[in-house]
Protein backbone atom coordinates (compact mmCIF):
# COMPACT_ATOMS: atom_id res chain seq x y z
CA UNK A 1 0.00 0.00 0.00
CA UNK A 2 2.65 2.28 1.17
CA UNK A 3 4.54 1.51 -2.41
CA UNK A 4 1.56 2.32 -4.05
CA UNK A 5 1.12 5.61 -2.63
CA UNK A 6 4.80 6.42 -3.00
CA UNK A 7 4.54 5.54 -6.61
CA UNK A 8 1.51 8.09 -7.25
CA UNK A 9 3.30 10.87 -5.49
CA UNK A 10 6.15 10.59 -7.39
CA UNK A 11 4.30 10.52 -10.58
CA UNK A 12 2.13 13.60 -9.47
CA UNK A 13 5.81 15.58 -8.46
CA UNK A 14 7.10 14.56 -11.88
CA UNK A 15 4.17 15.57 -13.95
CA UNK A 16 4.15 19.11 -12.21
CA UNK A 17 8.04 19.74 -12.87
CA UNK A 18 7.32 18.57 -16.76
CA UNK A 19 4.07 21.43 -16.75
CA UNK A 20 6.15 23.55 -14.78
CA UNK A 21 9.16 23.34 -17.24
CA UNK A 22 7.02 23.98 -20.47
CA UNK A 23 5.53 27.14 -18.72
CA UNK A 24 9.23 28.18 -17.75
CA UNK A 25 10.05 27.72 -21.64
CA UNK A 26 6.77 29.49 -23.09
CA UNK A 27 7.68 32.20 -20.38
CA UNK A 28 10.75 32.96 -21.74
CA UNK A 29 9.94 32.69 -25.84
CA UNK A 30 10.67 29.22 -26.22
CA UNK A 31 8.03 26.09 -27.37
CA UNK A 32 7.24 23.81 -25.08
CA UNK A 33 9.70 20.21 -24.71
CA UNK A 34 7.06 18.09 -23.61
CA UNK A 35 3.68 19.02 -25.00
CA UNK A 36 4.36 21.81 -27.93
CA UNK A 37 1.08 24.27 -28.49
CA UNK A 38 0.04 23.00 -31.97
CA UNK A 39 -0.58 25.81 -34.51
CA UNK A 40 -3.75 26.51 -35.99
CA UNK A 41 -5.13 29.05 -38.07
CA UNK A 42 -6.77 30.18 -34.93
CA UNK A 43 -3.62 31.54 -33.42
CA UNK A 44 -0.83 32.67 -35.71
CA UNK A 45 1.74 34.81 -34.89
CA UNK A 46 1.27 38.60 -34.44
CA UNK A 47 3.01 39.84 -37.04
CA UNK A 48 0.57 37.17 -39.50
CA UNK A 49 -2.36 39.54 -39.11
CA UNK A 50 -2.99 40.77 -42.66
CA UNK A 51 -6.61 42.20 -42.99
CA UNK A 52 -6.21 43.45 -46.41
CA UNK A 53 -6.15 39.54 -47.67
CA UNK A 54 -9.81 39.55 -46.50
CA UNK A 55 -12.34 38.73 -49.47
CA UNK A 56 -15.90 40.34 -49.48
CA UNK A 57 -18.45 38.07 -49.87
CA UNK A 58 -21.44 38.99 -52.02
CA UNK A 59 -24.67 40.41 -49.79
CA UNK A 60 -27.65 38.00 -50.01
CA UNK A 61 -31.60 38.82 -50.09
CA UNK A 62 -32.26 37.82 -46.98
CA UNK A 63 -30.41 38.61 -43.53
CA UNK A 64 -27.89 36.46 -42.17
CA UNK A 65 -24.60 36.43 -40.74
CA UNK A 66 -23.40 35.38 -43.99
CA UNK A 67 -24.65 38.12 -45.78
CA UNK A 68 -22.41 40.53 -43.76
CA UNK A 69 -19.31 41.75 -45.78
CA UNK A 70 -15.91 40.84 -44.66
CA UNK A 71 -13.54 43.51 -43.39
CA UNK A 72 -10.85 44.08 -45.97
CA UNK A 73 -9.46 47.76 -45.50
CA UNK A 74 -8.93 49.50 -48.32
CA UNK A 75 -9.14 46.97 -51.66
CA UNK A 76 -12.38 46.69 -51.51
CA UNK A 77 -14.26 49.45 -50.52
CA UNK A 78 -17.74 50.07 -52.23
CA UNK A 79 -17.23 53.59 -53.62
CA UNK A 80 -20.32 56.41 -52.96
CA UNK A 81 -21.05 58.78 -55.13
CA UNK A 82 -19.69 62.21 -54.22
CA UNK A 83 -18.35 61.17 -51.61
CA UNK A 84 -15.05 62.64 -49.93
CA UNK A 85 -11.75 60.91 -49.79
CA UNK A 86 -10.95 58.30 -47.10
CA UNK A 87 -9.62 59.65 -43.94
CA UNK A 88 -9.77 59.16 -40.04
CA UNK A 89 -11.43 61.47 -37.76
CA UNK A 90 -10.81 61.00 -33.92
CA UNK A 91 -13.16 62.38 -31.95
CA UNK A 92 -12.04 62.65 -27.62
CA UNK A 93 -13.73 63.22 -24.59
CA UNK A 94 -12.77 63.49 -20.78
CA UNK A 95 -11.87 59.08 -20.77
CA UNK A 96 -11.87 58.17 -24.08
CA UNK A 97 -10.33 59.03 -27.61
CA UNK A 98 -12.10 57.24 -30.64
CA UNK A 99 -11.11 57.29 -34.70
CA UNK A 100 -13.25 56.34 -36.91
CA UNK A 101 -12.76 55.38 -40.62
CA UNK A 102 -14.61 57.07 -43.18
CA UNK A 103 -14.91 54.38 -44.76
CA UNK A 104 -18.31 53.01 -43.37
CA UNK A 105 -17.71 54.91 -40.10
CA UNK A 106 -15.78 51.72 -38.63
CA UNK A 107 -13.83 51.96 -35.55
CA UNK A 108 -10.73 51.38 -35.96
CA UNK A 109 -8.72 52.97 -32.72
CA UNK A 110 -9.48 53.84 -29.00
CA UNK A 111 -6.98 54.99 -26.07
CA UNK A 112 -8.60 55.00 -22.83
CA UNK A 113 -7.11 58.48 -21.24
CA UNK A 114 -7.15 57.08 -17.75
CA UNK A 115 -5.15 54.01 -17.90
CA UNK A 116 -1.92 53.07 -19.37
CA UNK A 117 -0.51 50.51 -21.72
CA UNK A 118 0.43 47.43 -19.25
CA UNK A 119 3.97 47.03 -20.75
CA UNK A 120 4.43 51.11 -21.64
CA UNK A 121 3.24 53.10 -18.95
CA UNK A 122 3.85 56.20 -20.90
CA UNK A 123 1.36 55.35 -23.39
CA UNK A 124 -2.29 55.09 -23.00
CA UNK A 125 -4.75 51.89 -23.09
CA UNK A 126 -5.27 51.21 -26.52
CA UNK A 127 -9.04 49.02 -27.01
CA UNK A 128 -9.35 48.95 -30.65
CA UNK A 129 -6.35 49.16 -33.32
CA UNK A 130 -5.71 48.22 -36.76
CA UNK A 131 -2.13 47.91 -37.99
CA UNK A 132 0.33 45.43 -38.83
CA UNK A 133 0.36 43.56 -35.75
CA UNK A 134 -3.27 43.67 -34.21
CA UNK A 135 -7.18 44.14 -35.74
CA UNK A 136 -10.06 44.94 -33.63
CA UNK A 137 -12.69 47.22 -35.21
CA UNK A 138 -16.68 47.97 -34.51
CA UNK A 139 -18.08 47.79 -37.67
CA UNK A 140 -21.88 48.67 -38.37
CA UNK A 141 -23.92 48.46 -41.81
CA UNK A 142 -27.38 47.58 -43.80
CA UNK A 143 -27.63 44.02 -45.35
CA UNK A 144 -30.54 42.72 -47.16
CA UNK A 145 -30.16 44.78 -50.74
CA UNK A 146 -26.96 46.28 -52.24
CA UNK A 147 -27.15 49.04 -49.68
CA UNK A 148 -24.21 50.82 -47.50
CA UNK A 149 -22.09 48.51 -45.68
CA UNK A 150 -19.17 49.00 -43.19
CA UNK A 151 -16.84 48.79 -46.48
CA UNK A 152 -18.57 51.62 -48.30
CA UNK A 153 -17.07 55.26 -48.47
CA UNK A 154 -18.91 57.94 -46.42
CA UNK A 155 -18.70 61.90 -46.02
CA UNK A 156 -17.79 63.35 -42.89
CA UNK A 157 -20.32 65.68 -41.36
CA UNK A 158 -17.91 69.08 -39.84
CA UNK A 159 -18.96 69.69 -36.28
CA UNK A 160 -16.27 69.89 -32.99
CA UNK A 161 -14.20 66.90 -32.36
CA UNK A 162 -12.96 67.46 -28.73
CA UNK A 163 -15.37 67.52 -25.18
CA UNK A 164 -15.12 71.20 -24.12
CA UNK A 165 -15.46 72.07 -20.84
CA UNK A 166 -19.13 72.94 -19.69
CA UNK A 167 -20.36 70.41 -22.63
CA UNK A 168 -21.93 66.95 -21.34
CA UNK A 169 -21.22 65.30 -24.68
CA UNK A 170 -19.55 65.34 -28.25
CA UNK A 171 -20.72 63.44 -31.77
CA UNK A 172 -19.42 63.01 -34.76
CA UNK A 173 -21.75 61.78 -37.56
CA UNK A 174 -21.18 59.70 -41.38
CA UNK A 175 -23.52 59.79 -44.25
CA UNK A 176 -23.64 57.87 -47.50
CA UNK A 177 -24.70 58.47 -50.71
CA UNK A 178 -27.61 57.01 -52.58
CA UNK A 179 -26.67 53.29 -52.97
CA UNK A 180 -29.94 50.56 -53.66
CA UNK A 181 -32.37 53.58 -52.78
CA UNK A 182 -30.73 53.92 -49.60
CA UNK A 183 -28.65 56.43 -47.71
CA UNK A 184 -27.37 55.49 -44.63
CA UNK A 185 -26.56 58.11 -41.39
CA UNK A 186 -24.55 57.28 -38.48
CA UNK A 187 -23.72 59.49 -35.27
CA UNK A 188 -21.86 58.53 -32.62
CA UNK A 189 -21.90 60.65 -29.62
CA UNK A 190 -19.71 60.52 -26.88
CA UNK A 191 -21.10 61.56 -23.06
CA UNK A 192 -19.15 63.13 -20.02
CA UNK A 193 -17.62 60.34 -17.95
CA UNK A 194 -18.77 57.72 -20.23
CA UNK A 195 -16.99 54.30 -21.86
CA UNK A 196 -20.25 53.58 -23.84
CA UNK A 197 -20.77 55.36 -27.29
CA UNK A 198 -24.48 56.27 -28.05
CA UNK A 199 -25.17 55.27 -31.88
CA UNK A 200 -28.05 55.77 -33.98
CA UNK A 201 -28.10 54.82 -37.57
CA UNK A 202 -30.97 56.85 -39.78
CA UNK A 203 -32.09 54.99 -42.88
CA UNK A 204 -33.54 57.30 -45.41
CA UNK A 205 -35.46 55.73 -48.58
CA UNK A 206 -34.54 58.15 -51.29
CA UNK A 207 -36.25 55.40 -53.97
CA UNK A 208 -39.41 54.92 -55.26
CA UNK A 209 -40.12 51.26 -53.85
CA UNK A 210 -40.23 50.32 -50.11
CA UNK A 211 -37.39 49.10 -48.56
CA UNK A 212 -36.79 46.44 -46.12
CA UNK A 213 -33.02 46.32 -44.79
CA UNK A 214 -31.49 44.90 -41.75
CA UNK A 215 -29.09 46.62 -39.44
CA UNK A 216 -25.65 44.33 -38.44
CA UNK A 217 -23.54 45.42 -35.68
CA UNK A 218 -19.99 43.57 -35.36
CA UNK A 219 -17.02 43.28 -33.55
CA UNK A 220 -13.82 41.76 -35.27
CA UNK A 221 -10.39 40.87 -33.86
CA UNK A 222 -7.61 39.14 -34.72
CA UNK A 223 -7.00 35.77 -32.90
CA UNK A 224 -4.39 36.52 -30.68
CA UNK A 225 -3.87 36.60 -26.84
CA UNK A 226 -2.92 40.41 -25.82
CA UNK A 227 0.67 40.84 -25.89
CA UNK A 228 1.51 41.27 -22.49
CA UNK A 229 -0.57 37.95 -21.06
CA UNK A 230 1.51 36.16 -18.40
CA UNK A 231 1.57 32.29 -19.21
CA UNK A 232 1.61 31.45 -15.70
CA UNK A 233 -2.09 32.22 -15.73
CA UNK A 234 -4.95 32.15 -18.04
CA UNK A 235 -7.30 34.66 -19.03
CA UNK A 236 -10.24 34.52 -21.58
CA UNK A 237 -9.45 36.46 -24.95
CA UNK A 238 -12.39 36.24 -27.53
CA UNK A 239 -16.10 36.52 -28.31
CA UNK A 240 -19.07 36.19 -25.69
CA UNK A 241 -22.80 36.14 -25.94
CA UNK A 242 -25.08 36.87 -23.85
CA UNK A 243 -28.95 36.20 -23.96
CA UNK A 244 -31.43 35.64 -21.22
CA UNK A 245 -32.63 32.25 -21.87
CA UNK A 246 -28.73 31.36 -21.52
CA UNK A 247 -27.00 33.30 -20.18
CA UNK A 248 -23.42 34.44 -20.43
CA UNK A 249 -21.34 32.13 -23.23
CA UNK A 250 -18.00 32.67 -23.73
CA UNK A 251 -16.67 31.43 -27.36
CA UNK A 252 -13.01 30.12 -27.90
CA UNK A 253 -11.63 31.59 -31.54
CA UNK A 254 -10.67 27.80 -31.93
CA UNK A 255 -14.14 26.76 -31.84
CA UNK A 256 -15.06 29.25 -34.60
CA UNK A 257 -11.99 28.09 -36.66
CA UNK A 258 -13.36 24.58 -36.51
CA UNK A 259 -17.10 25.78 -37.19
CA UNK A 260 -18.04 24.23 -33.82
CA UNK A 261 -19.63 27.87 -32.15
CA UNK A 262 -22.67 27.58 -30.90
CA UNK A 263 -24.28 30.35 -29.27
CA UNK A 264 -28.37 31.59 -28.82
CA UNK A 265 -28.94 32.64 -32.41
CA UNK A 266 -32.22 34.60 -32.22
CA UNK A 267 -32.74 36.24 -28.87
CA UNK A 268 -34.93 40.07 -27.56
CA UNK A 269 -32.67 40.38 -24.87
CA UNK A 270 -28.37 40.44 -24.14
CA UNK A 271 -25.64 41.64 -25.67
CA UNK A 272 -22.45 40.37 -28.02
CA UNK A 273 -18.86 41.09 -27.01
CA UNK A 274 -15.25 40.77 -27.10
CA UNK A 275 -13.31 40.08 -24.25
CA UNK A 276 -10.10 40.41 -22.75
CA UNK A 277 -8.41 41.04 -19.49
CA UNK A 278 -9.50 43.89 -17.62
CA UNK A 279 -11.10 45.32 -20.67
CA UNK A 280 -14.02 44.76 -23.68
CA UNK A 281 -16.35 46.08 -25.68
CA UNK A 282 -19.78 45.36 -26.48
CA UNK A 283 -22.49 46.05 -28.58
CA UNK A 284 -26.28 46.71 -26.52
CA UNK A 285 -29.44 46.80 -28.07
CA UNK A 286 -32.99 47.79 -25.82
CA UNK A 287 -34.58 44.68 -24.50
CA UNK A 288 -37.43 43.94 -26.66
CA UNK A 289 -35.70 44.58 -29.81
CA UNK A 290 -35.32 41.42 -32.32
CA UNK A 291 -31.90 40.34 -32.80
CA UNK A 292 -30.04 37.43 -34.41
CA UNK A 293 -26.48 36.47 -32.82
CA UNK A 294 -23.90 35.28 -34.49
CA UNK A 295 -19.97 34.28 -34.42
CA UNK A 296 -18.22 33.87 -37.57
CA UNK A 297 -14.40 33.79 -39.19
CA UNK A 298 -13.71 36.55 -41.43
CA UNK A 299 -10.19 36.17 -42.84
CA UNK A 300 -7.19 34.81 -41.81
CA UNK A 301 -7.10 34.95 -38.01
CA UNK A 302 -9.98 37.27 -38.16
CA UNK A 303 -12.94 36.80 -36.29
CA UNK A 304 -16.64 38.28 -35.71
CA UNK A 305 -19.01 38.27 -32.79
CA UNK A 306 -22.53 40.30 -34.03
CA UNK A 307 -26.18 40.70 -33.91
CA UNK A 308 -28.07 41.31 -37.10
CA UNK A 309 -31.62 43.34 -36.04
CA UNK A 310 -34.84 44.69 -38.35
CA UNK A 311 -35.03 48.47 -39.38
CA UNK A 312 -38.63 47.42 -40.70
CA UNK A 313 -40.39 48.59 -44.02
CA UNK A 314 -39.20 51.79 -45.32
CA UNK A 315 -41.52 53.91 -47.65
CA UNK A 316 -39.89 55.82 -49.96
CA UNK A 317 -39.20 59.26 -48.13
CA UNK A 318 -39.53 57.61 -44.92
CA UNK A 319 -36.90 57.18 -42.53
CA UNK A 320 -36.40 55.09 -39.82
CA UNK A 321 -34.00 54.77 -36.82
CA UNK A 322 -32.10 52.34 -34.90
CA UNK A 323 -30.55 53.12 -31.31
CA UNK A 324 -27.65 51.27 -29.74
CA UNK A 325 -24.72 52.01 -27.75
CA UNK A 326 -21.04 50.58 -28.08
CA UNK A 327 -19.64 49.97 -24.50
CA UNK A 328 -15.63 49.67 -24.81
CA UNK A 329 -13.78 50.29 -21.63
CA UNK A 330 -12.85 48.88 -18.31
CA UNK A 331 -14.50 46.08 -16.49
CA UNK A 332 -15.47 47.81 -13.90
CA UNK A 333 -18.50 45.83 -12.11
CA UNK A 334 -21.45 48.74 -10.95
CA UNK A 335 -20.47 50.34 -14.13
CA UNK A 336 -21.29 47.17 -16.10
CA UNK A 337 -24.23 46.22 -14.15
CA UNK A 338 -25.60 49.65 -14.80
CA UNK A 339 -25.73 49.43 -18.78
CA UNK A 340 -27.28 46.40 -19.67
CA UNK A 341 -27.92 42.89 -17.42
CA UNK A 342 -25.37 40.30 -17.66
CA UNK A 343 -22.67 43.11 -18.58
CA UNK A 344 -20.80 42.61 -15.82
CA UNK A 345 -20.29 38.91 -16.56
CA UNK A 346 -17.69 39.86 -18.70
CA UNK A 347 -15.63 39.77 -15.65
CA UNK A 348 -15.64 36.45 -15.22
CA UNK A 349 -15.37 34.22 -12.04
CA UNK A 350 -16.51 31.02 -14.00
CA UNK A 351 -18.23 28.63 -11.16
CA UNK A 352 -17.14 30.51 -8.33
CA UNK A 353 -19.29 34.11 -9.10
CA UNK A 354 -21.63 33.46 -6.31
CA UNK A 355 -18.89 33.81 -3.97
CA UNK A 356 -16.60 36.37 -5.85
CA UNK A 357 -19.49 38.81 -6.38
CA UNK A 358 -19.62 39.32 -2.78
CA UNK A 359 -15.92 39.54 -2.12
CA UNK A 360 -15.60 42.21 -4.72
CA UNK A 361 -17.97 44.30 -3.00
CA UNK A 362 -16.49 44.00 0.40
CA UNK A 363 -13.04 44.56 -1.32
CA UNK A 364 -14.10 48.05 -3.31
CA UNK A 365 -16.17 49.40 0.13
CA UNK A 366 -13.15 48.46 1.90
CA UNK A 367 -10.92 50.54 -0.47
CA UNK A 368 -13.43 53.57 -0.20
CA UNK A 369 -12.20 53.67 3.82
CA UNK A 370 -8.26 53.08 3.25
CA UNK A 371 -8.01 54.55 -0.51
CA UNK A 372 -5.51 52.09 -0.66
CA UNK A 373 -5.86 48.66 -3.38
CA UNK A 374 -2.93 46.60 -1.28
CA UNK A 375 -3.96 47.66 2.09
CA UNK A 376 -7.65 46.57 0.91
CA UNK A 377 -6.79 43.14 -0.01
CA UNK A 378 -4.52 42.97 3.68
CA UNK A 379 -7.99 44.23 5.21
CA UNK A 380 -10.04 41.63 3.16
CA UNK A 381 -7.93 38.75 3.91
CA UNK A 382 -7.94 40.08 7.42
CA UNK A 383 -11.90 40.08 7.24
CA UNK A 384 -12.05 36.57 6.32
CA UNK A 385 -9.61 35.06 8.34
CA UNK A 386 -11.70 36.25 11.41
CA UNK A 387 -15.13 34.45 10.31
CA UNK A 388 -13.67 31.59 9.57
CA UNK A 389 -11.37 31.93 12.83
CA UNK A 390 -13.61 28.40 14.38
CA UNK A 391 -13.45 26.99 11.64
CA UNK A 392 -9.47 26.79 11.24
CA UNK A 393 -9.21 26.68 15.18
CA UNK A 394 -10.82 23.45 14.79
CA UNK A 395 -8.13 22.12 12.33
CA UNK A 396 -5.32 23.28 13.60
CA UNK A 397 -6.18 21.83 17.11
CA UNK A 398 -6.43 18.47 15.30
CA UNK A 399 -3.18 19.08 13.43
CA UNK A 400 -1.72 20.23 17.16
CA UNK A 401 -3.05 16.82 18.37
CA UNK A 402 -1.60 14.83 15.33
CA UNK A 403 1.85 16.83 15.70
CA UNK A 404 1.72 15.53 19.89
CA UNK A 405 1.12 12.02 18.95
CA UNK A 406 4.03 12.17 15.84
CA UNK A 407 6.64 10.81 18.21
CA UNK A 408 4.97 7.93 19.18
CA UNK A 409 3.65 7.21 15.49
CA UNK A 410 7.35 7.03 14.20
CA UNK A 411 8.74 5.26 17.51
CA UNK A 412 6.33 2.73 16.02
CA UNK A 413 6.61 2.75 12.28
CA UNK A 414 10.31 2.38 12.55
CA UNK A 415 9.80 -0.96 15.48
CA UNK A 416 6.75 -2.72 13.17
CA UNK A 417 8.80 -1.50 9.52
CA UNK A 418 8.56 -5.42 8.17
CA UNK A 419 5.04 -6.05 9.36
CA UNK A 420 2.91 -3.49 7.88
CA UNK A 421 -0.26 -4.87 8.52
CA UNK A 422 0.26 -5.16 11.88
CA UNK A 423 1.76 -1.35 11.37
CA UNK A 424 -1.66 -0.17 9.84
CA UNK A 425 -3.71 -1.50 12.71
CA UNK A 426 -1.81 -0.67 15.09
CA UNK A 427 -1.68 2.84 13.95
CA UNK A 428 -5.52 2.79 13.93
CA UNK A 429 -5.10 1.80 17.79
CA UNK A 430 -3.26 4.78 18.62
CA UNK A 431 -5.75 7.48 16.77
CA UNK A 432 -8.46 5.85 18.34
CA UNK A 433 -7.08 6.06 21.81
CA UNK A 434 -5.62 9.28 21.80
CA UNK A 435 -8.87 10.48 20.29
CA UNK A 436 -7.56 11.84 16.87
CA UNK A 437 -8.89 12.14 13.52
CA UNK A 438 -6.62 11.91 10.75
CA UNK A 439 -8.97 13.77 8.63
CA UNK A 440 -9.84 16.40 11.48
CA UNK A 441 -7.21 19.26 10.01
CA UNK A 442 -8.61 18.35 6.53
CA UNK A 443 -12.36 19.09 6.65
CA UNK A 444 -12.44 22.55 7.62
CA UNK A 445 -9.51 23.87 4.92
CA UNK A 446 -11.49 21.94 2.42
CA UNK A 447 -14.89 23.84 3.31
CA UNK A 448 -13.07 27.33 3.28
CA UNK A 449 -11.04 26.54 -0.42
CA UNK A 450 -14.13 27.98 -2.47
CA UNK A 451 -13.96 31.06 -0.96
CA UNK A 452 -10.34 32.04 -1.25
CA UNK A 453 -10.08 30.52 -4.56
CA UNK A 454 -13.09 33.19 -6.01
CA UNK A 455 -10.98 35.73 -4.23
CA UNK A 456 -8.22 34.18 -6.09
CA UNK A 457 -9.98 35.48 -9.36
CA UNK A 458 -11.30 38.76 -7.99
CA UNK A 459 -8.01 39.44 -7.47
CA UNK A 460 -6.72 38.49 -10.99
CA UNK A 461 -10.00 39.87 -12.96
CA UNK A 462 -10.02 43.49 -11.20
CA UNK A 463 -9.02 46.16 -13.71
CA UNK A 464 -9.06 48.49 -10.43
CA UNK A 465 -6.00 46.49 -9.19
CA UNK A 466 -4.45 47.43 -12.45
CA UNK A 467 -1.18 50.01 -11.91
CA UNK A 468 -2.59 50.31 -8.70
CA UNK A 469 0.55 50.57 -6.27
CA UNK A 470 1.01 49.51 -2.81
CA UNK A 471 4.40 50.21 -0.98
CA UNK A 472 7.71 51.23 -1.49
CA UNK A 473 8.73 48.76 -4.58
CA UNK A 474 5.11 47.76 -5.51
CA UNK A 475 3.65 50.11 -8.46
CA UNK A 476 1.71 48.03 -9.79
CA UNK A 477 -0.37 45.64 -8.24
CA UNK A 478 -1.43 43.97 -11.75
CA UNK A 479 2.81 43.11 -12.26
CA UNK A 480 5.09 40.85 -10.78
CA UNK A 481 7.03 41.81 -8.05
CA UNK A 482 10.55 43.52 -9.48
CA UNK A 483 12.60 42.63 -6.33
CA UNK A 484 10.88 39.38 -6.03
CA UNK A 485 10.61 40.22 -2.38
CA UNK A 486 6.77 38.98 -1.76
CA UNK A 487 7.71 35.75 -3.74
CA UNK A 488 10.61 35.42 -1.21
CA UNK A 489 8.42 35.76 1.58
CA UNK A 490 5.62 34.13 0.38
CA UNK A 491 8.41 30.41 0.00
CA UNK A 492 9.63 31.51 3.89
CA UNK A 493 6.07 31.22 4.91
CA UNK A 494 5.00 28.44 3.15
CA UNK A 495 7.99 26.32 4.25
CA UNK A 496 8.00 27.83 7.81
CA UNK A 497 3.81 26.38 8.16
CA UNK A 498 5.12 23.33 6.31
CA UNK A 499 7.22 22.98 9.76
CA UNK A 500 4.28 23.24 11.95
CA UNK A 501 2.31 20.75 10.54
CA UNK A 502 2.38 17.60 12.22
CA UNK A 503 5.06 15.28 9.58
CA UNK A 504 3.48 12.80 7.96
CA UNK A 505 4.59 8.76 9.18
CA UNK A 506 6.22 7.77 5.51
CA UNK A 507 9.37 9.20 5.00
CA UNK A 508 8.54 9.87 1.47
CA UNK A 509 5.52 12.03 2.14
CA UNK A 510 7.37 14.05 4.77
CA UNK A 511 9.88 14.95 2.08
CA UNK A 512 7.12 15.24 -0.77
CA UNK A 513 5.52 17.88 1.97
CA UNK A 514 9.01 20.29 1.56
CA UNK A 515 9.36 20.16 -1.81
CA UNK A 516 6.19 21.13 -2.87
CA UNK A 517 5.79 24.53 -1.64
CA UNK A 518 9.43 25.18 -2.59
CA UNK A 519 8.22 24.01 -6.02
CA UNK A 520 4.63 26.07 -6.37
CA UNK A 521 6.34 28.91 -4.39
CA UNK A 522 8.95 29.31 -7.76
CA UNK A 523 5.21 30.31 -9.95
CA UNK A 524 4.43 32.78 -7.62
CA UNK A 525 7.85 34.93 -8.75
CA UNK A 526 5.64 35.43 -12.23
CA UNK A 527 2.23 36.26 -10.34
CA UNK A 528 0.81 39.62 -9.95
CA UNK A 529 2.11 41.19 -6.81
CA UNK A 530 -1.26 41.43 -5.67
CA UNK A 531 -1.97 37.94 -5.95
CA UNK A 532 1.13 36.73 -3.88
CA UNK A 533 0.27 39.63 -1.36
CA UNK A 534 -3.10 38.36 -1.27
CA UNK A 535 -1.55 34.03 -0.13
CA UNK A 536 1.18 35.85 2.07
CA UNK A 537 -1.03 37.67 3.85
CA UNK A 538 -2.87 34.23 4.45
CA UNK A 539 -0.28 32.40 5.33
CA UNK A 540 1.13 35.13 7.95
CA UNK A 541 -2.60 34.83 9.57
CA UNK A 542 -2.69 30.98 9.51
CA UNK A 543 0.99 30.60 11.33
CA UNK A 544 0.24 33.05 13.79
CA UNK A 545 -3.07 31.30 14.39
CA UNK A 546 -1.35 28.12 14.68
CA UNK A 547 1.60 28.91 16.56
CA UNK A 548 -1.31 30.34 19.34
CA UNK A 549 -3.05 27.31 19.22
CA UNK A 550 0.19 24.56 18.97
CA UNK A 551 1.27 26.48 22.37
CA UNK A 552 -1.92 26.37 23.99
CA UNK A 553 -2.00 22.62 23.61
CA UNK A 554 1.04 22.35 24.56
CA UNK A 555 2.61 21.59 21.36
CA UNK A 556 5.92 23.95 20.78
CA UNK A 557 6.95 24.94 17.31
CA UNK A 558 9.68 21.83 16.25
CA UNK A 559 11.40 22.57 13.22
CA UNK A 560 12.51 19.08 12.21
CA UNK A 561 13.93 19.31 8.63
CA UNK A 562 13.49 15.77 6.82
CA UNK A 563 16.41 13.88 6.26
CA UNK A 564 17.59 13.13 2.92
CA UNK A 565 20.13 11.28 0.67
CA UNK A 566 22.05 9.39 3.16
CA UNK A 567 20.81 10.42 6.32
CA UNK A 568 17.81 9.59 5.47
CA UNK A 569 19.03 5.84 4.90
CA UNK A 570 20.86 5.43 8.00
CA UNK A 571 18.18 6.24 10.21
Amino acid sequence: MNDIRRTILWVIFGFSMVLLWDKWQIHNGKQPTFFPTPQTASAPAADDVKPADVSVPQAAVTGSAGDVPGTATGTNAQPAASAAPRQSVTVTSDVMSLTFDSEGGTIKHSELLKYSDTVDEKKLMQVFEENAKRVYMGQTGLIGGNFPTHKTAMNVVPGERELKDGQDSVQVRFESADMGGVKLIKTFTLQRGAYVVDVQHDVVNTGSTAVNPQLYMQLVRDGNKPEHESTFYSTFTGPAVYTEAKKYHKVEFKEIENNKAEVDKSATTGYVAMVQHYFASAWLLADGKQRDNFVRKVGDNLYAVGMITPVGMVQPGETKSVNSRLFSGPQIEPLLEKLSPGLELVKDYGWLTILAKPLYWLMAELHKFIGNWGWSIVALVVLLKIAFYWLNAKAYSSMAKMKAINPKIMEMRERLKDKPQQMQQEMMRIYREEKVNPMGGCLPIIIQMPVFMALYWVLQSSVEIRNAPWIGWIHDLSMPDPFFILPLLMMLSSLLQTALNPAPPDPMQAKMMWIMPLMFSVMFFFFPSGLVLYWLTNNILSIAQQWIINTRMGVPPQFNLPKFGKAAETK
